[in-house]
């Protein structure tokens, strides 16, 4: 999860650096390049491509939630501070459990509540310089989290019943297939410079889907998915030492409070897990 987000923040670095290329067209050269190595290392392995036809409703709703969340998260890293960026998407487990909430019934626990005020306030402190000039590239880092928290929430259902390069495959297929309309109208012809950079998009971008697939399948979410906020940090210092960023006393005051509200939901969830499973060993030991 560590190797993840440090991809995910160092594609966004190059994202930037690659502002004049369409966001489609970035799009576009990133699932190609993943698509690549997927298929690679599954046609090695003998394994399936798109997965079996009774899992397709559901990789489909992973792909299309996925190619939402990668397109807002490109535009916003093109347009907005990279630190502010992740610490905006990093909302994304804030917006998974509101969504288990008004789709599915579930109910918030005594420390959700306060870490969703916590995250949210965090949010807002990250937002509110930018009402003075244009909100649009961080409300759209808002919505990639929305996005990939929807499709994250398929890889868990997905678990134990897809593997996770065919996961990938069916994602990227999908996403650089959707990007081809959007991006025919408006292609720009990159120089050699402006190719190298979007090789590196689709380099950290493989990297990073990698990891970040595995990290979930090898892993329950609730112990992994703490390491991801170390992104805010690493994309903090990357804006800062290659696109010459100033780290914002706000972007850290709303980093700490995003962060803190998750550091503390993961450890209740680790205690009321580890309480759990020594309930269910007591009572087995009492059949026994």
């Amino acid at each position: 999860m560590i190797l993840s987000a440090l991809s995910f923040s160092a594609m966004q670095v190059v994202i930037r650096l690659t502002h004049e290329i369409p966001t489609m067209e970035q799009v576009f050269v990133r699932n190609s390049f993943v698509l690549v190595v997927a298929f690679i290392l599954i046609r090695h392995r003998r394994g399936s491509l798109f997965g079996l036809p009774r899992h397709q409703p559901l990789l489909f709703v992973r792909s299309l939630f996925g190619f939402l969340g990668l397109i807002t998260l490109f535009y916003a890293s093109s347009h907005a501070p990279q630190g502010d960026v992740t610490i905006l998407n990093k909302l994304c487990p804030i917006c998974v459990t509101l969504l288990a909430v008004i789709f599915m019934g579930e109910r918030l626990s005594g420390i959700q509540i306060p870490a969703l005020c916590l995250s949210l306030a965090g949010a807002f402190i990250v937002f509110r310089p930018s009402f003075e000039s244009n909100p649009l590239p961080l409300l759209s880092a808002f919505l990639s989290a929305v996005f990939s928290g929807v499709a994250y929430t398929t890889l868990a259902y997905s678990k134990n019943k897809v593997d996770a390069l065919t996961i990938i495959m069916h994602f990227s297929t999908f996403s650089a297939i959707a990007s081809i309309p959007f991006m025919v109208g408006n292609f720009v012809v990159p120089d050699l410079r402006q190719l190298a950079l979007l090789l590196l998009i689709g380099l950290f971008g493989s990297l990073g889907q990698v990891f970040i697939t595995y990290s979930y399948r090898l892993a329950p979410a609730s112990e992994v998915s703490i390491y991801n906020y170390i992104g805010i940090i690493f994309s903090l210092l990357l804006g800062f030492l290659i696109l010459d960023e100033p780290i914002k006393p706000t972007s850290i005051a709303g980093g700490l409070l995003v962060a803190i509200a998750s550091v503390v939901v993961f450890f209740h969830n680790k205690r009321r897990t580890m309480g759990h499973a020594s309930a269910s060993s007591t009572h087995t030991e009492n059949q026994s």
